[in-house]
């Protein structure tokens, strides 16, 4: 609102009007800064620069084929529906993404455990792993019992893609690199689905 001396001043107006279209978007964003923030509201492109900010793993399961883009290069045509993030026109791999970036804080607190590795896994290939590992817990109620798990420490991970591509072994093997205990030697195996033969 103008000063009733500039009112009704065409000058004063049109003025005051250029401004108007020069600051609006600025307190559009300023007014919407909370969403920007929220994983689930924020445009896709701030959401996997949120990413980095956490630490995320960005490369959902439609992009496991290419082993240095992010999500969002090789988007899928076809939209899906999203209710969740209030987004309808996201696809498969910018909800992927959403949860990654959700997850990523949560994963950071069980980062280094079987747990933390598995959800990690589960968020970036879209299936469960299947972990084994050397480590263990006992309890004895009598003292210098026997250590339980093995004596060389090892972790195995294996995931089952219905249609791996070459670059997946390559993806776990730096997703586990990141999120296994940091003394604990690996290895990684990505394999297909056995396929019965109907007869």
């Amino acid at each position: 609102m103008l000063p009733a001396v500039f009112a009704d001043d065409d000058l004063a107006q049109r003025f005051v009007a250029g401004l108007d279209e020069v600051l609006a978007p600025l307190h559009n964003v300023l007014d919407c800064l909370d969403a920007y923030f929220t994983p689930s509201l924020a445009p896709a492109d701030f959401t996997r620069w949120l990413g980095s900010w956490v630490g995320a793993e960005t490369e959902g399961p439609t992009t496991a084929g290419s082993a240095d883009d992010t999500v969002g290069r090789a988007l899928p045509e076809a939209a899906l529906t999203a209710p969740s993030t209030g987004h309808p026109q996201d696809t498969e791999a910018t909800v992927a993404l959403r949860a990654a970036v959700t997850a990523a804080v949560r994963l950071h607190r069980v980062r280094g455990t079987r747990r933390g590795l598995s959800e990690a896994v589960r968020l970036a290939f879209g299936v469960e792993p299947e972990i084994t590992e050397s480590g263990a817990a006992a309890w004895d109620a009598r003292p210098l019992g026997p250590v339980p798990g093995e004596r060389r420490p090892h972790l195995h991970v294996t995931v089952t893609l219905p249609e791996p591509d070459p670059a997946a072994e390559h993806r776990l093997e730096r997703l586990v690199a990141a999120a296994r205990p940091a003394h604990m030697p690996y290895t990684v195996h990505v394999t297909t689905p056995e396929r019965t033969s109907d007869r």
